[in-house]
């Protein structure tokens, strides 16, 4: 018993006729009829018997009716599925992205896509880098968006552009000169990003170079938002870190001065994906559309095709 037949048997019966069920499925008349024929021989029962001018379905026919509707139905269903993710016309997208995704523009990610797509359905998530590396690795989720170092076992990696890392102080006069690793350490510091810890890359590379000069970082406050740590530095609490393109931005305070590390210390944006995993059309174009976003706003010196 096939698809083909069961299809041909639903239209014989809905339509009355042999001539009008090759009508519908563009093919003919006697076609239809050897499909019928093979069908009844399978099962060794008539389905049909000639009624004047229309067929008339048997009780066999009237059992297997609701079966055979079932069956091509379950399996249109299915190749509509399939047919929606690559077509863009269905389906669920999962990307994952930065938690500061605001600061590059990326704060209506979703809409944008949201509106060229708007029947797939998005599942953003927002989290450290480290966080969104380990999901895209286990499967949670499609591809993401990471600051760079995170564990790239199983993952495929495609470097954007850099963003450095600036020392932030309402007190220290940039006059001084440039942050070193053994002043920061003496410093009082509030770090973001606390869930991560030291799995956060930024902290990953301040770490790596403190351990190199025999020195710990001790970060005096921990909060979880980059927003929080500015708050606490405006207000001379404490002297914090963030990149570039935050303290470029227009909410940055006033009132805070920045200095470069004096070995400068780089934020690299990438993207990431699972190795040998098929990536859904809606996960490619937003993937897309995050490095045409990200790109665009930095200038070419920073982008990682230019840098080598």
């Amino acid at each position: 018993m096939t698809l083909t037949q069961l299809r041909a048997f639903l239209a014989a019966y809905d339509l009355g006729s042999f001539t009008a069920a090759a009508a519908l499925l563009e093919t003919s008349q006697a076609s239809v009829s050897e499909l019928m024929s093979r069908l009844e021989q399978e099962i060794g029962l008539s389905l049909f018997t000639r009624g004047g001018r229309r067929l008339i379905p048997t009780n066999a026919a009237i059992e297997l009716r609701d079966h055979a509707r079932q069956t091509v139905t379950s399996f249109d269903n299915g190749l509509q599925a399939l047919n929606s993710i690559s077509s863009l016309e269905g389906g669920v997208c999962t990307f994952g992205v930065l938690r500061n995704a605001g600061y590059y523009d990326l704060s209506d990610l979703v809409q944008r896509f949201h509106k060229r797509y708007p029947k797939v359905k998005v599942r953003l998530v927002g989290l450290n880098s480290s966080l969104v590396a380990e999901s895209v690795a286990n499967g949670e989720i499609e591809a993401g968006l990471v600051v760079l170092p995170v564990a790239e076992k199983g993952l495929i990696v495609k470097p954007l552009f850099r963003d450095e890392v600036l020392y932030v102080s309402s007190s220290r006069s940039p006059r001084r000169g440039a942050m070193t690793i053994d002043e920061f350490s003496q410093s009082k510091i509030v770090l973001y990003d606390a869930y991560a810890g030291w799995n956060d890359p930024t902290r990953k590379q301040i770490q790596e170079r403190a351990q190199l000069r025999g020195l710990k970082i001790d970060p005096a406050i921990e909060v979880e938002h980059v927003e929080t740590a500015l708050a606490l530095a405006g207000s001379g609490a404490a002297d914090t870190i963030v990149c570039r393109t935050i303290a470029e931005g227009p909410a940055f305070p006033k009132n805070l001065k920045t200095v470069p590390f004096s070995e400068p210390l780089y934020d690299t944006l990438a993207l990431i994906q699972r190795e040998s995993s098929y990536l859904s059309p809606a996960a490619r174009r937003i993937a897309e559309l995050t490095e045409r976003t990200l790109l665009a706003k930095v200038a070419p010196d920073r982008r990682i095709s230019v840098l080598g």
